[in-house]
């Protein structure tokens, strides 16, 4: 399975041009592209990961490139669902701080005001 470079991620930093072993990484009409011929993903070299992953600081540039359809369909659908799971995740965490925070500083202002009221 060989990677692709989401282009809405890249940045254009041209790491990937130099780190690639296999020199798979193209720039074409200035978009990076993986030549999926090329690309081994670095199995069977000194690295232990892809290195045009390895070397983008974007983290989310180089992604595999599924053989097939429902392979991609599948790792797309578990992508937005773990992306949703996490929105979530995130709204909530954020409601409890916010209402844990938010009771607090009504609890000050009570005790506040049955202090100055004795």
């Amino acid at each position: 399975m060989a990677y692709k470079i989401l282009t809405s991620q890249c940045i254009s930093c041209n790491l990937c041009l130099t780190a690639c072993p296999t020199n798979a990484v193209k720039l074409v009409d200035g978009q990076h592209w993986i030549d999926p011929e090329l690309c081994t993903n670095c199995i069977g070299s000194i690295h232990t990961v892809p290195q045009c992953k390895a070397g983008c600081p974007t983290c989310d540039g180089c992604v595999k490139q599924p053989s097939d359809y429902w392979e991609g369909w599948f790792a797309n659908y578990n992508r937005v669902v773990a992306k949703l799971t996490n929105k979530q995740d995130y709204w909530e965490r954020w409601f409890n701080c916010y209402s844990q925070k938010y009771s607090e500083q009504l609890q000050k202002r009570q005790s506040q005001s049955v202090g100055s009221e004795a």
